[in-house]
């Protein structure tokens, strides 16, 4: 049960990070945080495991920083 929790817990949280992605990307027009924003909204529905949820959302969250377009 306590996974489950985690699981929304993680992924409000992301899809919480990726709207303001998607905010900032649309509104700067770059696609590198636009695209990021629409995947942590996304990658939480595919993923049933609280640490690969972490550690994918947290590259995702860094994506940007390193790569920009």
């Amino acid at each position: 049960m306590m996974e489950n929790e985690s699981l929304l817990f993680w992924g409000m949280f992301f899809g919480s990070i990726g709207l303001g992605f998607f905010m900032y990307g649309k509104k700067q027009k770059r696609i590198v945080p636009f695209l990021v924003g629409m995947a942590l909204f996304v990658f939480p529905y595919f993923i049933s495991d609280v640490y690969l949820l972490v550690l994918t959302g947290t590259a995702l969250v860094v994506t940007p920083y390193f790569i920009r377009l």
